[in-house]
């Protein structure tokens, strides 16, 4: 074995090379493979007249081939460590906000929470909201009033100022 390898691997790993555009990497592991096998199967090996290296060069290149097909078979993977390196927004604020405001709608009366809901978070126009609330549009405006002094009294009483 270790003539084999003091014979082949160095051309081996040249020819293994040019198959792989270079990757050193996979080209010592499909060298060693093909060692390997030539291991397995030195039996069959001794037996043979002539050089060696022409079936060292097949097996090579058909493990090249098949690692090539199996790549191809399955995505690619993907290295996770750039992404950890991304800035990403803290968004944990953000849902305390929300939560704390969520909290605090719900200390408000039904029309109150509805007359915001429909202006403030469904974005509809005063009028809008009058007519899908079936109630008249000075009605809204007032609702809205109050409902937004309960809602900044409620937010107050959660630690929560407003500037």
């Amino acid at each position: 074995m270790r003539t084999l390898y003091k014979e082949h691997a160095g051309p081996l790993l040249a020819y293994v090379l040019r198959l792989v555009a270079g990757d050193r990497h996979r080209a010592e592991d499909v060298v060693q493979e093909t060692l390997l096998r030539a291991w397995r199967n030195s039996d069959q090996l001794e037996r043979a007249t002539g050089s060696v290296r022409p079936w060292l060069v097949t097996v090579a290149r058909r493990l090249v081939i098949d690692g090539h097909r199996s790549r191809q078979a399955r995505p690619q993977e993907v290295d996770p460590g750039p992404l950890e390196l991304l800035p990403a927004q803290d968004e944990m604020d953000k849902v305390l906000r929300l939560m704390t405001i969520s909290d605090a709608m719900a200390d408000l009366t039904t029309a109150h929470r509805q007359v915001l809901a429909e202006t403030y978070l469904r974005g509809r126009t005063v009028e809008d909201a009058a007519a899908v609330l079936g109630i008249p549009a000075g009605t809204v405006r007032s609702r809205i009033f109050y409902a937004l002094r309960s809602l900044k009294l409620a937010l107050e009483e959660r630690g929560v100022t407003t500037s």
